[in-house]
């Protein structure tokens, strides 16, 4: 396995997040529909964060913006040190990588690629010299080291998650984001998700963002932020 270097989380660091007056709003200008209506948060470095709510409540498509996979339609955000207030979607894309780690419910695996080469094609597309090392040794340490040359449709969807996890945590981002994990799973396969997740956090010293319904999961978490109808109804420790 590589090197670890953990995050600081000194009085010193940066936030991780800083999210103000934040809006989100689809459709057109004639039928405007607000998704985000005015989010302030910040997340410090380090930190572990559920984003809670019932369907409709805002907390993917505020991941998806905290992510930079969408853009804001008003307000500031900072994110991993960088401003991602103005930044058009090539900007975007270009901030994200290597900093920002994302898992998804639907894994998003390509299909003709090997569990090997799903988790290093990013990581060599950034231009990472030791992509392969990295990405068997994060294999091996979500317990994967023998199904490395096994394509998606060869694994079940545990293993699936847990190339996921491994494409995600790989480059060493300071921020991980995971949209319901378990939400394809099983109860007892998505468990042994969540802990190998919060495990590899551990090692790693990342910033983690869950986003969910569930509330067990959300009380693993330092901190609970709950969503209702786009904005933040409450925000307290777990």
């Amino acid at each position: 396995m590589p090197s670890l270097h953990p995050v600081s989380t000194s009085p010193e660091t940066s936030p991780a997040i800083v999210a103000e007056n934040l809006t989100l709003t689809l459709g057109d200008a004639a039928a405007p529909v607000d998704i985000l209506r005015g989010i302030d948060l910040t997340v410090r470095a380090g930190e572990m964060v559920a984003l809670l709510g019932p369907s409709g409540s805002g907390k993917s498509s505020l991941m998806a913006v905290l992510s930079g996979l969408e853009r804001a339609t008003g307000g500031s955000l900072s994110v991993a040190g960088q401003d991602f207030t103005h930044m058009d979607e090539d900007a975007l894309a270009a901030a994200r990588r290597g900093r920002i780690g994302i898992v998804l419910q639907a894994f998003h695996l390509l299909p003709t690629m090997t569990a090997r080469e799903n988790v290093a094609t990013p990581m060599e597309l950034a231009g990472m010299a030791d992509a392969a090392e990295r990405a068997e040794a994060e294999l091996v340490a979500v317990g994967l080291g023998h199904r490395l040359g096994h394509y998606p449709t060869q694994l079940s969807g545990g293993e699936q998650q847990r190339v996921a996890i491994a494409r995600a945590i790989a480059p060493r981002p300071t921020i991980i984001f995971a949209d319901e994990p378990t939400g394809n799973l099983d109860a007892a396969t998505g468990a042994e998700i969540v802990d190998l997740l919060f495990a590899r956090r551990a090692e790693t010293g990342a910033t983690l963002v869950v986003i969910t319904h569930d509330e067990s999961l959300a009380k693993r978490c330092e901190r609970i932020v709950r969503l209702a109808d786009g904005l933040v109804a409450s925000d307290g420790r777990g």
